[in-house]
């Protein structure tokens, strides 16, 4: 912290007097072309955000061209595309540090629109361009939504009011699907891993060859993209074209980057890719893929193994009867049955089986609770 804090100074006033210099002309640009803006204003990078930045750029702060951005606030949506329009007319933008988190939002509801032009003396500089709205929940994050809303609701007909309280859900949609994200995570500490990387990091936005836009982690690779899009084109992907190029699979993919995964019948996940996978998803899909072929080795190296299932039931005539030919049609040997009626009101079965593999114990699970009268399987 220390070490940041000389190291920068300098760099702190240098960007501070440049904004300075930068502002006016901003301001003219914008009345020049028309535009209604409520505010410009300069945004100092904090010292923790420009520290991770310098950890990417081998602590070279002269590499770091954001430490200070403008930001202009505008009245409206169609007045921030505006803004932007106007901003690269006034200078060059630089290719591919145009961002649209209106038309993308991040997941956690971030909006703004992010370009980078070359300023006076040929400097870049960042330029944020934002609604008022859209800047209170920047700043003030969730709870911005319950206090515009407020404001709208109490100067409002009751007709609007019911809109603006559906607006507002829509909006913190977010917190559900937290909610349910979580339940995919059997521990608290891979629940927090996975929302520091998947949800709350910066996002990049790529698209697939037919325009279907996915968003993924910053630093994601082919392979992220490939489980995102669905688990069977992630456990057999082979390769990846990014723009009509072949890239390997450890790629780092960039925004806008148009991808198509290479996918083989046979081909299934490398341990190799847990290196390198960025999204807690795709991490999570590979271990489980490993972890079933681990299991199956086990069965195989056994020549295998019984396996004890567990039948709840509603008795019926003929029941034992159907589960034995069905056991036997699927050529599983059964070692033995035993019942327990005592005090249930649905008897248990218990049945000792010899199965080849996990594979052949989860279909046989599947085809018993087929069977009339089979309630539960475990």
């Amino acid at each position: 912290y220390a070490w940041l804090l000389a190291s920068t100074k300098e760099q702190y006033q240098d960007w501070d007097g440049y904004v300075k210099k930068t502002k006016p002309l901003i301001i003219d640009a914008l009345i020049k072309e028309d535009i209604p803006f409520l505010e410009v204003n300069a945004r100092a990078k904090h010292y923790y955000s420009l520290y991770k930045k310098l950890l990417k750029y081998d602590m070279d702060i002269a590499k770091i061209s954001d430490i200070v951005a403008l930001r202009v606030i505008v009245p409206t949506v169609a007045d921030c595309y505006a803004t932007l329009g106007a901003m690269h007319k006034f200078r060059r933008p630089i290719p591919g540090k145009i961002k649209d988190y209106i038309a993308l939002p991040k997941p956690n509801g971030y909006r703004s629109l992010h370009t980078t032009i070359f300023g006076p003396d040929e400097r870049p500089v960042e330029i944020q361009i934002r609604t008022v709205e859209m800047h209170e929940e920047a700043e003030h994050g969730i709870a911005a939504h319950w206090a515009y809303g407020e404001f709208k609701r109490s100067n409002a007909s009751s007709y609007a009011k019911k809109q603006s309280s559906f607006a507002d859900k829509k909006k913190v949609s977010w917190i559900e699907q937290l909610r349910e994200w979580q339940k995919e995570f059997e521990t608290p500490d891979e629940f927090l891993e996975s929302l520091k990387i998947d949800f709350f990091k910066n996002r990049i936005f790529v698209l697939t060859p037919r325009g279907d836009v996915f968003d993924l982690p910053e630093e994601s690779t082919p392979i992220d993209f490939a489980y995102r899009v669905h688990t069977d084109i992630g456990n057999t992907a082979t390769g990846a074209k990014i723009n009509g190029k072949m890239v390997g699979l450890d790629h780092l993919l960039k925004n806008g980057d148009v991808i198509q995964i290479l996918t083989q019948k046979n081909k299934k996940p490398s341990r190799d890719w847990l290196t390198f996978v960025k999204s807690p998803d795709a991490r999570k899909k590979v271990n489980a893929f490993l972890k079933k072929t681990r299991e199956d080795q086990k069965f195989e190296k056994r020549k295998g193994e019984i396996v004890e299932l567990m039948l709840t039931v509603r008795d019926r005539i003929g029941l034992i009867r159907d589960i034995s030919n069905m056991l036997a049609r699927q050529k599983i040997s059964i070692k033995n049955i035993t019942s327990n009626t005592q005090h249930r009101a649905y008897p248990a079965l218990t049945i000792q089986a010899q199965f080849k593999n996990k594979t052949e114990v989860e279909k046989t699970m599947v085809k018993l609770k087929e069977i009339k009268g089979v309630e539960e399987v475990s």
